[in-house]
């Protein structure tokens, strides 16, 4: 009895290895696991789009290099987002001011760029 399942051992570990291997005795090379939906480059990101990223783990964790260029990115278009909030108010002051007569004519005044999708309601803080 002893015998008879040491072969059958044998065989089912020879058989796992055979599949695990497969052609040649060699494993396969391992697709290396990258972001597959990665932020879109042609415009800015939005808040579906971080969302819906989805970062590849690996054993230790996350892989860093993908990590830290999603945090450049979020970054930076977080920064230039400041810049132009920061130029924008610097404009509507300089608007209120000439509106009460305290500053330059409504000719030098800077012109304030429109939001696209029309201007924000009453109320909103904007």
């Amino acid at each position: 009895m002893f015998w008879f399942m040491l072969i059958a051992l044998v065989a089912v570990v020879a058989a796992v290895a055979l599949a695990v291997l497969g052609d040649g005795g060699v494993l396969r090379d391992v697709e290396p696991d990258r972001v597959d939906d990665r932020l879109p480059p042609e415009r800015p990101v939005g808040r579906a789009d971080v969302e819906r990223l989805r970062l590849p783990v690996t054993v230790r964790g996350y892989r860093m290099v993908d990590v830290d260029d999603v945090l450049d990115r979020l970054g930076a278009e977080l920064a230039q987002r400041d810049a132009h909030i920061a130029d924008l108010e610097a404009a509507l002051a300089g608007a209120h001011a000439t509106r009460l007569g305290g500053g330059p004519s409504a000719e030098d005044a800077p012109e304030v760029p429109r939001d696209p999708e029309g201007p924000a309601a009453p109320g909103s803080g904007l």
